[in-house]
């Protein structure tokens, strides 16, 4: 009988020091993510989407006249 409550013992505290201290900072930042999420983008953070979104179209077009370049060289090396 002294084996388990030994092991209660062992047992116990590291679950209370969790339950005092880790769980309640846990629900904490775990909520207010959740609230963080549900606003939304900001103003700047929409700001920076939009500028990251048309420097992407910038590449996208970029990527295609080197391709038409090395493209149309390729065919010359050939013929």
């Amino acid at each position: 009988m002294a084996d388990y409550e030994a092991i209660a013992g062992i047992v116990a505290a590291p679950f209370i020091v969790f339950m005092i201290f880790v769980a309640p900072i846990w629900l904490f930042l775990h909520y207010r993510s959740k609230r963080q999420v549900s606003q939304g983008l900001t103003e700047e953070e929409m700001a920076l989407l939009n500028d990251l979104a048309a420097r992407a179209e910038k590449m996208a077009e970029r990527l295609d006249t080197l391709e038409r370049i090395l493209g149309t060289e390729h065919k010359r090396q050939e013929g």
